[in-house]
């Protein structure tokens, strides 16, 4: 049975009202043909799966984030709207039809993640190889991101079943290699139940100095971090050999998720933006709407 997951917010703190600078985009045309395109293959989406305020946006430029895996996970995050519980099979066509959808939508640039699927032995990373080459063999000059999750107990497996994909598949074209840690480690426990800010850094830096590959995280922001702990967390990231960076607020999908403890202004996310850049990664995007695939093309 699928199920949310329940914490107990008796504690935490009621911001108010969501800000006026938080606005989300709605659909065009364009939209309506990346919905068609996502329906007609049977699809997923972390668009959908995950609530995200800029799916408006986004698919109206004719771009979306294909979730692998399924629409469940087996980790029961704090933050997070994917559903939680007992996944069903993996099913092996889904390479195909996700390569059928960017052929018939056009797609230069694909950004591909998952569900943490901790029940399969390679935690998936296979599909995600078979998903590389069956994109490549539609169109061989289309420039690949990958989101993972962290392969927690079958870390080096995952990454040779992924690279091994990389180097027969992709040859010297470009690929991101992104994985998100989230948050700051003081706020794991809660926030990020079953995951560990260590292993996420293991992963980020074991793939971090393949050949024609860029390393990618994200933060959310407005959990209750502090400034120095955000700033020692893109110091952490940029010594792992991350190059790029995005910096988001926090949304609460519903009432069973974690409550937002403060609305970062625009002007402070642009102060993290400033700083990231200091720190020395090349790629930042920082702001209230910004998730780890926004404008990831760019």
């Amino acid at each position: 049975m699928k199920v949310q997951p329940v914490f107990d917010f008796s504690s935490r703190a009621n911001v108010g009202r969501m800000p006026d600078w938080i606005r989300q985009a709605f659909g065009n045309d364009d939209y309506a043909l990346t919905a068609r395109t996502v329906t007609k293959n049977a699809l997923t989406t972390v668009c959908e799966e995950a609530r995200c305020p800029n799916r408006g946006e986004c698919w109206s430029r004719g771009t979306a984030t294909f979730m692998l895996l399924g629409d469940t996970c087996t980790r029961a995050c704090g933050f997070c709207a994917v559903k939680t519980g007992r996944p069903g099979v993996v099913e092996l066509d889904e390479p195909q039809r996700i390569a059928e959808a960017a052929f018939d939508m056009g797609l230069d640039y694909i950004v591909l993640t998952s569900v943490n699927r901790d029940d399969q032995d390679g935690g998936g990373a296979v599909i995600f190889a078979e998903t590389l080459k069956a994109l490549r063999l539609k169109n061989d000059q289309i420039k690949l991101e990958l989101l993972t999750p962290d392969f927690h107990g079958c870390q080096p497996q995952a990454i040779e079943t992924i690279t091994r994909a990389m180097q027969n598949a992709i040859g010297d074209n470009f690929l991101v290699w992104g994985h998100n840690v989230e948050t700051v480690p003081s706020l794991y426990k809660r926030v990020r139940k079953g995951s560990s800010y260590e292993r996420s850094l293991a992963l980020l830096e074991k793939v971090s100095g393949f050949d024609s590959t860029e390393t990618k995280s994200a933060m959310m922001l407005g959990l209750g971090e502090t400034q120095p702990e955000v700033i020692t967390v893109l110091k952490d990231l940029h010594n792992a050999g991350v190059s790029r960076i995005a910096l988001g607020q926090y949304l609460r999908p519903t009432r069973f998720h974690l409550a937002v403890e403060e609305y970062i202004t625009p002007e402070h996310f642009a102060e993290y933006e400033s700083i990231a850049l200091d720190i020395g990664f090349s790629w930042v995007k920082a702001g209230p709407l910004v998730r780890s695939s926004y404008h990831a093309e760019d």
